[in-house]
């Protein structure tokens, strides 16, 4: 499965971005679709996830990001308002093949499938 991300770039604080990324190659298998971000201290954090059961969101997006996806497009999105310098990293795609909370949440392990990553840099 490949995953390339779009949408990146550099915003001021509580500005706005949506970040893209389309499935293709053997996505049959895909069941969940989340967004990781890897920032200075270089540990994952995961930031949403959607899969036919809903969504889950980290406790510092939720409320400002919004993740969806278009079934017949194979994309997933990542809408991200009132962003903070500290939403500043590189945000990447992945798929898992069984449901998002099957292992618990946001466990990096799992997902097995990635995209290459996306810069976004949120200046004060």
């Amino acid at each position: 499965v490949e995953l390339p991300e779009s949408g990146g770039g550099e915003v001021q604080t509580v500005g706005s971005l949506r970040l893209s990324c389309i499935a293709s190659g053997d996505t049959e298998a895909t069941f969940c679709l989340g967004w990781f971000r890897l920032a200075a201290v270089k540990v994952y954090e995961g930031v949403a996830t959607i899969d036919s059961h809903g969504t889950t969101y980290a406790d510092s997006v939720k409320d400002r990001f919004t993740i969806s996806q278009d079934t017949a497009k194979r994309t997933v999105y990542l809408q991200m308002d009132s962003l903070k310098p500290d939403d500043t990293a590189v945000y990447y795609c992945a798929t898992d093949v069984v449901p998002c909370t099957s292992w618990g949440w946001f466990v990096v392990g799992s997902f097995g499938s990635w995209g290459q990553g996306t810069q976004v840099t949120v200046s004060s």
